[in-house]
C-alpha cells in the first residue's frame, strides 16, 4: 500500500490532480499496487477554510505520507494578505523546509509531435531532453528579508541571498548523481561575476568537479544560460543552480516543450517526495475544462520512478503521454490545426485508458 497525500489547492490545481490520480489507478489496476488517496487543503483554499495557507493538520498528513501529489497553488483574491498568509509563502515555501525538500527536478524533453507546439525552429529542438536540479530551500527566497520607510519620504527593502557550503554541496552531488545515470554531461550556473554567494557557488564547484572527473562539467553566467537554453539548448544535459535561478530557468526551458503545462517536477531530500506540475494554478481558465493535466501526469510518473521505485510503471505512464500526442488529441494550449481538441477530464481518462490497453 502507497499512501499519497493530496494537495489539489487552488485554480485549475483541483482540475488537474483528479487526472493524475486516474492514471495511478489505472497503474494499480494493471499492476496490482494499491494507492491510498488522502486529500487536504493547502494555499488560498485552505487559508479561506481555517485561516492558513498550510494548516498543522496538512503538514502531518505530508509527514505521514509515501509522497505528495500536489496541485497549483495562488491567485489574485489572496494577493493583498499579509506576506505570511499568501498562498505561496505562507504554504509552498513552509511545507518545502519543513519536509527538507532541498533538491527540484525538472525535466524538459520533447515529444516528437509537440515540434510544432514550441515558438522556436524544429531544427532547434530536435533532440532536447535537458534536467534542470534546482536548490530549493536556500538563496533570496529563504534568506532575511527586510521592509523599512526611509526618513524624508521613500521605501527600502532586501532580500538576502544566502547559502551555506554544505547546502551548494549536497546540491551539486545530487547533480552529479543524476548526471552519471544520463549523459554525464552537468553544467553549474551561477553569477559570479557579481554575487557573493555565486562565487562561493563556483568555489565549490570546481572543487567538486576535480572530484567527479568521469562526468564532463562545466561552468555557465546565469544570463548566458538563459540565452543558451533557446540558441542551443542540446548542449544541455544537466544544469544544476540555485534557487532564483532555477525558478526562472526552468519556467524559459518549459517553453521547448511546447508548453509549461508538459513540465512536471519532483522535489526531493527528505523522506517523502512532493511532486507538482511546474506552472500555476492560472486562474483565468479555471473551472472551464482547459486545464492541461498532462504536467501533472508526469509528476505522478516521478513519484513512481523515485518515491515508489517502480521504474515500467513510471515508464508506462510516460510512453501512454506520448501516445496521446501522437494520436493528435491537445488541450488548448497545444492545440494546432488539424488536432482533436479534448478537455482537462478527457485527456485524463484516455491518458487512463491507454495505461490500461
Amino acid at each position: 500500500m502507497f499512501k499519497i497525500a493530496v494537495l489539489p489547492g487552488d485554480g485549475i490545481g483541483i482540475e488537474i490532480v483528479p487526472e493524475a490520480i486516474k492514471a495511478l489507478e489505472a497503474i494499480g489496476e494493471k499492476f496490482g499496487h494499491k494507492f491510498e488517496f488522502t486529500e487536504a487543503l493547502i494555499g488560498g483554499a485552505a487559508y479561506d477554510e481555517v485561516g492558513h495557507p498550510l494548516p498543522p493538520e496538512t503538514l502531518r498528513l505530508c509527514r505521514e505520507a509515501d509522497a505528495i501529489l500536489l496541485g497549483a497553488i495562488g491567485g489574485p483574491q489572496w494577493e493583498e494578505l499579509p506576506v505570511h498568509l499568501r498562498p505561496e509563502v505562507g504554504a509552498l515555501l513552509p511545507l518545502r523546509k519543513e519536509l527538507g525538500l532541498y533538491a527540484n527536478l525538472r525535466p524538459c524533453m520533447l515529444f516528437p509531435s509537440l515540434l510544432g507546439a514550441s515558438t522556436l525552429k524544429e531544427e532547434v529542438l530536435q533532440g532536447v531532453d535537458i534536467m534542470v536540479i534546482r536548490e530549493l530551500t536556500g538563496g533570496a527566497y529563504f534568506g532575511e528579508k527586510h521592509h523599512e520607510n526611509l526618513m524624508g519620504g521613500g521605501e527600502k527593502a532586501t532580500d538576502c541571498m544566502t547559502y551555506t557550503s554544505s547546502e551548494i554541496e549536497r546540491i551539486i552531488n545530487l547533480a552529479y548523481d543524476t548526471a552519471r545515470k544520463r549523459g554525464k554531461k552537468l553544467c553549474s550556473v551561477d553569477k559570479a561575476n557579481v554575487l557573493e554567494s555565486s562565487r562561493l557557488w563556483r568555489k565549490i564547484a570546481v572543487k567538486m568537479a576535480a572530484e567527479n572527473p568521469d562526468v564532463e562539467t562545466t561552468h555557465m553566467y546565469v544570463d548566458n544560460c538563459a540565452m543558451q537554453l533557446i540558441r542551443n539548448p542540446r548542449q544541455f544535459d544537466v544544469i544544476v543552480t540555485e534557487n532564483l535561478f532555477g525558478d526562472i530557468l526552468t519556467d524559459e526551458a518549459s517553453m521547448l516543450s511546447g508548453s509549461l503545462g508538459m513540465l512536471p517536477s519532483a522535489s526531493l531530500g527528505g523522506q517523502v517526495g512532493l511532486y507538482e506540475p511546474s506552472h500555476g494554478s492560472a486562474p483565468d481558465i479555471a473551472g472551464q475544462g482547459k486545464a492541461n493535466p498532462l504536467a501533472t501526469i508526469l509528476s505522478a510518473a516521478m513519484m513512481l520512478r523515485y518515491s515508489f521505485n517502480l521504474e515500467n510503471e513510471a515508464r508506462l505512464v510516460e510512453e501512454a503521454v506520448n501516445e496521446f500526442l501522437e494520436r493528435d488529441y491537445r488541450t488548448p494550449d497545444l492545440m494546432e490545426a488539424g488536432k482533436k481538441l479534448v478537455t482537462t477530464a478527457e485527456t485524463g481518462d484516455i491518458v487512463a485508458a491507454l495505461i490500461k490497453r
